[in-house]
C-alpha cells in the first residue's frame, strides 16, 4: 500500500473532508483568478502537512471544526510560501512541473501567493482560538526570517553547519511543529500534549529538510534540478561537512567557486562530486537517523495505537521518500 494512505489511514474520513473543504475556502467567482488558483491544486503535495495536524488531533481528542479551519489554515500558508519562494529562487519548476511564475510571471504569482495568504488568515480567525492564531501568525514570520536569513548566507558567505540548521527549524520545522502543536491545541489537549507534539514537528521537519537537500545531489526524477541549491547559492549539510573535512587547498578551491557565485554547470558538478566522494550524503543520511531515533522516542509514548502506527509510516515516508 502506498505510505502515504498507510500515514493518513486512522484520519481519511477526516482527509476527504479536509479536501473538500480546502478547495471551497480558496474558491473564487473570478474566473481569471479561479483559473491561477486551480493550476496551484494541480500542483498540490501529499498532504503531509494536514495529514500530520489530524493525526495530533486525533491522538489527543476528536476533530472538530478548529480542527478543520487549523489545517486548512497553515495548508493555505504552506502554499503561499512555496508560491512566494518560486519567485525569490526565480525556480522555473515546482514538483516536476513548471512553477506559477513560470506559466503566468512574477507579478501574477506575487499575487496569488498573497491571496492564499490573506485567506489563510481569514481561517486562523474562524479557529476562534487566540492561540492558534498567534501560533500561525509566528509561523508567517518565522517562514519569512527563515527566507531572509538563508538569503544573507549566500550573500554574506557565511558556510557554517550551525546557521544551516538555523534556517531549516526556521523554515520546514517550524511549519511541521506548527502543524502537530496547534493540532493537539485544537482538541483542548494538555499542555504536556502540546509540548510533546510541537517537539516531534519539529524534528520530522528536520528531517523533512535534510531528506530534500540530499536530493540535490542526484539526477533522478525529484521534481527540481538537480544542483538547483547550489545553483541559488544555497549551501546544505553535504557540502557544509565536505568543505569542513577538505584539505586546506581544497577548501580554498571550493570556496573561491562559492565566494566568486561561479556557479557554472562544471563547477556545480565539482561541488556535487566533492560532497558525494568526501562523505558528505552520508553525514547528512546519519543526521537524519538521529533525528529519526528522536522522532521515535516520542511516538513510542503516543497513547492511540492507530495514531501510533501511522506516525512511524510517517517518519518512514519522511526519511525514504523518493521525492
Amino acid at each position: 500500500m502506498d505510505k502515504r494512505l498507510l500515514i493518513a489511514q486512522p484520519v481519511a474520513t477526516e482527509l476527504d473532508k479536509f479536501n473538500l473543504y480546502y478547495k471551497d475556502s480558496i474558491f473564487c467567482n473570478n474566473s481569471r483568478i479561479q483559473e491561477i488558483i486551480d493550476y496551484i491544486l494541480k500542483s498540490d503535495g501529499k498532504k503531509i502537512r494536514p495529514i500530520l495536524l489530524l493525526l495530533a488531533a486525533r491522538a489527543c481528542g476528536e476533530i472538530n471544526d478548529t480542527t478543520y479551519n487549523a489545517a486548512i489554515t497553515v495548508e493555505l500558508l504552506h502554499t503561499a510560501s512555496l508560491v512566494h519562494d518560486d519567485v525569490v529562487d526565480e525556480s522555473k519548476i515546482r514538483r516536476g512541473k513548471a512553477s506559477l511564475n513560470a506559466v503566468y510571471d512574477n507579478k501574477m504569482a506575487v499575487l496569488a501567493g498573497d491571496y492564499f495568504l490573506s485567506t489563510a488568515l481569514i481561517k486562523s480567525v474562524l479557529t476562534g482560538n487566540m492561540e492558534i492564531i498567534s501560533d500561525v501568525s509566528n509561523l508567517g514570520r518565522s517562514l519569512a526570517e527563515g527566507e531572509l536569513n538563508q538569503l544573507s548566507l549566500v550573500r554574506e558567505l557565511i558556510i557554517d553547519e550551525t546557521e544551516y540548521f538555523e534556517v531549516i527549524k526556521k523554515k520546514t520545522a517550524s511549519l511541521l511543529s506548527t502543524c502537530m502543536k496547534i493540532g493537539a491545541i485544537s482538541v483542548n489537549a494538555p499542555r504536556s500534549e502540546v509540548d510533546k507534539f510541537t517537539l516531534l514537528g519539529e524534528i520530522l521537519g528536520v528531517c523533512f529538510q535534510l531528506r530534500d537537500d540530499i536530493f540535490d545531489y542526484f539526477k533522478t526524477n525529484v521534481g527540481k534540478p538537480t544542483g538547483n541549491d547550489i545553483r541559488e547559492g544555497k549551501i546544505t549539510l553535504p557540502l557544509l561537512y565536505a568543505i569542513e573535512k577538505a584539505s586546506e587547498d581544497e577548501k580554498s578551491e571550493l570556496r573561491d567557486i562559492i565566494s566568486s557565485y561561479d556557479y557554472t554547470e562544471e563547477n556545480i558538478e565539482r561541488l556535487i562530486s566533492f560532497a558525494k566522494e568526501n562523505g558528505g550524503i552520508e553525514y547528512a543520511y546519519q543526521k537524519i537517523e538521529e533525528y529519526k531515533e528522536k522522532a521515535e522516542d516520542i511516538i513510542s509514548t503516543v497513547t492511540n495505537p492507530d495514531v501510533r502506527k501511522a506516525l512511524g509510516h510517517a517518519v518512514e515516508y519522511i526519511v525514504e521518500r523518493a521525492y
